[in-house]
């Protein structure tokens, strides 16, 4: 064991007296999930357990955006970040604790809740940390920031939390960090350097066309085949104006128009999302759609302008690569073969607006949740893609542990690689 390690090591000794809180706060947590924005009950439970820990609390930063700050004589200030919200999805896990919560979302409709993404296992894993950091002082220097985060499935939780005053409720930052429980053999835990999860963008367009009877085409102009033909040339965007080195996942979710058969309408609607690991590229490829989807309206001699709505808007995650090399370094020595290389993610995250807001490099990691065993069947039958769920899956459940240890485990690593005595 090298001299780096011990105080992590030290710290985590108290590991097994707090996991069955850990585990009873996981279920509850799970049992009682939370839309983006309405995360009162969570916020509540959080403030609660880390103000038991010791820490000086600030509530409501952001609407239910919680932080939790430790002062330990003086030294760096590391932020560990936890989202808190669930999605409207009806679980079907079968678990003894599942979900059987819905509520009103921001449009007013009765929908069912679940953590299908797994934010339940993120707060569980951040207040067992603060308290294992909080109990071990002597073992470290410095300043937690133990940070819960509101709406990061809708994007806007971060930069709500920084609108609302966040740098004025924490010491400057010098280092930030965040997980997740990903859909991989449960105690794994893996980092990736530079960009880490893509940026994404969703965006709604509306085309406008001339209503007629379907047996009079002439007399119209035709929203669906504009739409149509929209469709099929933005798929040339990627094929043919993206560098093949660059990635890049443009894909049309929805589209809607009419309302009859023999009735042509005078408008269609078109919700696309965008993937992108580059901001360069980002712009161009938001330009190209704009661009063709104009062209497309003249083409057809459409009466009116098309209108663009963003929506649903992630920043690019870029991991920095002196901090994912220390890290990494730490995660590679206390975990041994339990620490992989994380692949970069075509998922999307609002993380890293906080630690860009408060200049702090970052670094975002993944940990495994599926039992082991369960994956290791389903890897060596071929049928990793068929037989395990992914995140935002109503059937997406991780194992309780080692899960929770992992997270935990991580959190105390990455934060005494800077704090540690």
């Amino acid at each position: 064991m090298s001299i780096a390690s011990r105080p992590a090591r030290a710290v985590l000794e108290r590991l097994p007296d707090i996991r069955s809180w850990q585990e009873d706060l996981y279920r509850d947590i799970h049992q009682h999930p939370e839309l983006p924005h309405q995360e009162t009950r969570t916020a509540g439970l959080v403030a609660e357990k880390l103000r038991g820990s010791g820490y000086e609390v600030h509530s409501g930063i952001g609407g239910t955006g919680v932080v939790g700050l430790f002062q330990n004589s003086s030294g760096p200030t590391v932020l560990l970040r936890a989202d808190m919200d669930a999605l409207p999805v009806a679980e079907a896990t079968g678990l003894p604790y599942a979900s059987v919560v819905s509520a009103t979302d921001s449009a007013g409709n009765e929908v069912p809740v679940m953590h299908a993404c797994g934010h339940d296992v993120h707060v569980t894993c951040l207040l067992g940390a603060a308290a294992l950091l909080a109990a071990g002082t002597e073992h470290w220097n410095g300043t937690v920031v133990a940070l819960f985060q509101p709406a990061e499935e809708v994007g806007d939780g971060a930069r709500g939390m920084v609108d609302d005053g966040l740098s004025q409720a924490i010491p400057p930052v010098d280092v930030a960090f965040a997980q997740h429980v990903l859909p991989a053999p449960a105690g794994l835990v893996g980092t990736h350097s530079g960009p880490v999860l893509s940026a994404a963008d969703s965006m709604r367009i509306t085309v406008y066309g001339r209503g007629a009877h379907g047996s009079m085409p002439q007399a119209a102009v035709d929203p669906v085949v504009l739409g149509a033909m929209i469709v099929l040339r933005l798929q040339t965007i990627v094929s043919r104006e993206v560098a093949p080195a660059d990635t890049v996942v443009l894909t049309i979710g929805s589209i809607q128009a009419g309302s009859k058969s023999n009735v042509i309408g005078d408008r269609a609607v078109l919700e696309l999302n965008l993937r992108t690991y580059d901001q360069d590229v980002r712009r161009a490829v938001l330009d190209a759609i704009r661009r063709i989807v104009i062209a497309e309206c003249r083409a057809s001699d459409s009466p009116k302008d098309p209108e663009f709505e963003l929506y649903d808007s992630f920043p690019l995650t870029v991991n920095d690569d002196e901090v994912t090399e220390r890290v990494s370094a730490a995660f590679a020595e206390f975990f041994g073969e339990r620490y992989r290389p994380m692949p970069a993610q075509s998922a999307s995250e609002d993380f890293s607006d906080i630690p860009n807001a408060v200049g702090a490099p970052y670094t975002y990691w993944g940990i495994g949740g599926i039992d082991e065993a369960r994956y290791r069947e389903a890897a060596d039958a071929g049928r990793v893609a068929r037989d395990i769920p992914v995140n935002h899956s109503p059937t997406f459940a991780p194992v309780i542990q080692p899960t929770l240890d992992t997270g935990t485990e991580a959190l105390v690593v990455a934060a005494l690689a800077w704090l540690a005595r």
